[in-house]
């Protein structure tokens, strides 16, 4: 576990993904790859494989008391990213390795709502993985998600129906110190969030927005999974320049390493 002030870390899980890394960002250049190599080493896999963490925050609350969790990882065996994520995932010791009982979990932001991101949000049996917790997603993400989805059965259903589904419009405050903001292409209704910390750097948590170092090295190229690309693209071009403004270290879900620094140039600003 890696913590950056409030903000731990937590590596569900590790794994190659199902498509080259060529083949995943098809629009990245020689350049962007010998940029992003350099960032994020670790991404590098055998032939061209792409390798990725698949990664939670849970961010202390400043007295103490409780734990607000940002995405619920890859989840279990018989989960619905069984298909094509590296599970089981080891989410259940790491938060006991940390002193986080799943009963001081207050909240659960779900970034959005794949599952990679998802995977201990419940049980099979429909119950929340996190008894007490709010689980909170932006409406615009419940709404498009299509009900076929086996999200939408082994997540969202069941939350609903337990009364800890809490959908929000735009940018939310959660509490003092924790905004979400919304940040869509990836998904309609893709949010980051922001932690601000009076005696530290601030830490913006990305999710998926940025999901690969060629990302960070060319903030303009497209992930071929983002739902819509130009969208997706000024989100992360906002982010990112918010980022190097202010000096906030960016919290990666997939990149090898957790906590990043914006680049030091910065996107082009939006309409310049």
């Amino acid at each position: 576990m890696t913590r950056m002030g409030p903000v731990t870390a937590l590596l569900d899980a590790t794994g190659l993904f199902f498509k080259s890394a060529r083949d995943a960002f098809p629009g990245a250049v020689a350049a962007d790859w010998a940029a992003a190599a350099a960032l994020d080493p670790g991404a590098v896999g055998p032939e061209g494989a792409w390798r990725l963490d698949f990664r939670c925050f849970a961010v202390a609350d400043p007295d103490g008391a409780g734990w607000t969790l940002i995405d619920a990882g890859v989840g279990p065996a018989d989960g619905p990213g069984a298909p094509w994520c590296p599970v089981p995932g080891r989410l259940p010791q790491l938060l006991t390795t940390a002193g986080i009982d799943r009963a001081d979990v207050h909240t659960v932001v779900l970034t959005h709502l794949h599952e990679d991101h998802t995977g201990w949000a419940a049980d099979a049996a429909g119950r929340p993985f996190f008894p007490r917790a709010r689980y909170v997603v932006q409406r615009a993400e419940t709404t498009a998600l299509d009900r076929l989805d086996p999200v939408w059965d082994r997540v969202v259903e069941p939350l609903r129906a337990a009364g800890q589904l809490h959908e929000v419009d735009g940018r939310h405050r959660l509490r003092p110190g924790v905004t979400l903001l919304p940040t869509p292409g990836h998904t309609p209704g893709h949010q980051s969030v922001l932690v601000e910390r009076p005696d530290g750097r601030d830490v913006l948590v990305t999710g998926d927005l940025l999901v690969h170092a060629v990302q960070l090295a060319a903030p303009g190229v497209a992930y071929a999974h983002e739902r819509d690309p130009v969208a997706a693209r000024t989100s992360r071009e906002e982010l990112l320049a918010r980022a190097a403004d202010s000096g906030a270290v960016l919290a990666t879900a997939h990149l090898t390493r957790p906590f990043v620094d914006p680049p030091r140039y910065g996107p082009p600003a939006v309409g310049g």
